[in-house]
């Protein structure tokens, strides 16, 4: 596959979860809307299924759409490190434009809030007990669980008759939504599970940008802990993952 088209197909499978994902939490905060006080299980459903769509749609490059993911397998030795830019690129790149897609859905209600200083949460990520180095492992743990679940989780294969034997293939990328979902109602209480530097920063770049009157700041003092988490997360489980034995 051409470098054009990871980056096309990246671009709007991260974009998708993004537009989705930031769109339930739009939902649920935002006051004129009919989602409103929906609560964090509607919240963490949301961005399950607003990955089982994204992915679906970048299925052709690999649906990465998680840096987080690109170097777990560029570590692993699925992807190749001369690929990781291109991924990367059109990760940040459609996970800031699905911001803004957001925003631009949820304009009247944005405009309408009765508190725009507190909208930062529905673009990115933010510790409820504020301690760097105690929210970085949060990341880690999390996103870990989840490379590694990438990594491993079996194929379809033929068994000794010729029949199919799919493993987590049966339900595609749904399989993925459910252990997102699991995190976020497991381990996301203490810094939102961002597990996944895209998903975090395009959409900090756009709240930092979008014309979104009273809002608050984009508090790029935190931005790198949902960007290093992740990614050290997702290196230690493709590291672990080629030493592990294989069945």
């Amino acid at each position: 596959m051409s470098a054009g088209e990871i980056f096309l197909w990246e671009l709007m499978g991260t974009a998708t979860l993004t537009l989705l994902g930031c769109g339930v939490v739009a939902n649920v905060t935002l006051r004129n809307t009919l989602g409103h006080n929906g609560g964090w299980l509607l919240v963490t459903f949301g961005w399950g299924f607003a990955v089982f769509a994204g992915a679906s749609i970048a299925a052709p490059s690999g649906a990465h759409i998680n840096p987080a993911v690109t170097f777990g397998l560029a570590v692993h030795g699925q992807v190749t490190w001369s690929q990781v830019p291109i991924y990367l690129l059109g990760e940040l790149t459609g996970a800031t434009l699905g911001a803004v897609l957001c925003w631009a859905a949820y304009k009247l209600q944005f405009d309408t809030h009765d508190d725009p200083a507190n909208t930062r949460g529905i673009f990115c990520t933010a510790p409820t007990v504020r301690h760097a180095p105690w929210n970085l492992v949060t990341e880690i743990i999390g996103t870990f669980i989840l490379v590694l679940w990438i990594i491993l989780s079996p194929g379809a294969e033929r068994g000794p008759q010729g029949i199919p034997e799919f493993g987590n293939a049966a339900l595609g990328y749904a399989a993925v939504a459910f252990v997102v979902i699991v995190i976020g109602t497991s381990l996301g209480g203490p810094t939102g599970y961002a597990i996944n530097p895209a998903r975090d920063l395009g959409p900090r770049i756009a709240y930092a940008v979008l014309p979104i009157k009273g809002k608050g700041s984009a508090d790029w003092a935190y931005s790198w802990v949902p960007i290093l988490g992740p990614v050290l997360g997702g290196v230690l489980a493709g590291a672990l993952a080629l030493i592990l034995p294989v069945a």
